[in-house]
C-alpha cells in the first residue's frame, strides 16, 4: 500500500504487478486512434487497451489508502493517475543523490555480513547514483571500499597502495573475500590454542596436599 514514503517501491510494484497481468499496455502506449478505414485488429487493439486502462487504475487505486486518493483526479487514465501520483510524491532528485551519497560515505563493514555483501552495497549504490548522473567509476568505488575496511585487512589495503595496478571491482571482492577467511582461520586457531594452554584446574592439587598430609598423620 502507498502510505506516502515508500512511493519508489510501490511504484516499482505496481509496475511488476500489471505487467505480470498483462495490463500495462495502458501505461506503455498512448490510446489507440480510431477512424472509419480502421483494419479489425486495430479495433481490437483499442478494445484490449481500453480494458487494460480500466484495469489498471482500478487495481492501482485499490492500492493506496482512502484518505490519500483526495486531490487526485477522478475521470483520467491509468498512466495519468499515476503521473499525478509522481507530482505529489516524488522525492526531488538532488535530495535524492544527497541522501544516497551520504549513505556510502557512512557505510560500515558488517563482520556478520561479511565483505563480499559489503562490496556488492557500494556497488549498488555506485549504480543508484548513476541514475541521477553521478558517475562514480570503479577505482573510486574499489579505494572507497578498501578505506571503509577495519584495521584487520591493512595486508591488502598495503598491497592495493604499493602494486601500482588498478584494481577491479571482481578483483577487489576476490581478494577481500580470501582475506576474511584468512583473517577468521587466524581467529580460529588463536582461539583454540588459548583454550588448550589454560593452566589445569588447582582443585586436583589440593586434594592431593589434603591426602598426602592425612596419610602422614
Amino acid at each position: 500500500m502507498l502510505n506516502g514514503s515508500n512511493y519508489k517501491k510501490w511504484k516499482q510494484d505496481v509496475n511488476f504487478a500489471l505487467g505480470i497481468a498483462d495490463l500495462d499496455i495502458a501505461l506503455r502506449e498512448d490510446k489507440p486512434v480510431i477512424t472509419a478505414s480502421s483494419t479489425t485488429d486495430q479495433k481490437e487493439r483499442l478494445a484490449k487497451w481500453e480494458r487494460a486502462d480500466r484495469l489498471s487504475l482500478i487495481a492501482i487505486k485499490r492500492t493506496i489508502s482512502e484518505h490519500l486518493l483526495g486531490g487526485l483526479p477522478e475521470e483520467c487514465t491509468a498512466k495519468q493517475f499515476l503521473a499525478s501520483i509522481k507530482e505529489r510524491y516524488q522525492v526531488s532528485d538532488n535530495a535524492e543523490s544527497g541522501r544516497l551519497l551520504k549513505e556510502l560515505m557512512d557505510i560500515k563493514y558488517d563482520t556478520a555480513k561479511g565483505v563480499r555483501e559489503f562490496i556488492l552495497k557500494i556497488v549498488h549504490y555506485q549504480t543508484k547514483l548513476k541514475t541521477h548522473k553521478i558517475d562514480l567509476n570503479d577505482k573510486f568505488i574499489v579505494g572507497h571500499a578498501l578505506n571503509c575496511l577495519p584495521v584487520d585487512f591493512t595486508q591488502i589495503k598495503t598491497a592495493y597502495n604499493t602494486i601500482g595496478v588498478d584494481w577491479s571491482v571482481n578483483d577487489l571482492i576476490t581478494k577481500s573475500v580470501a582475506e576474511e577467511e584468512k583473517l577468521k582461520n587466524e581467529k580460529t586457531a588463536v582461539s583454540m590454542l588459548s583454550v588448550h594452554s589454560k593452566p589445569r584446574s588447582s582443585k586436583n592439587n589440593g586434594k592431593y596436599k589434603y591426602s598426602h598430609a592425612s596419610h602422614k598423620n
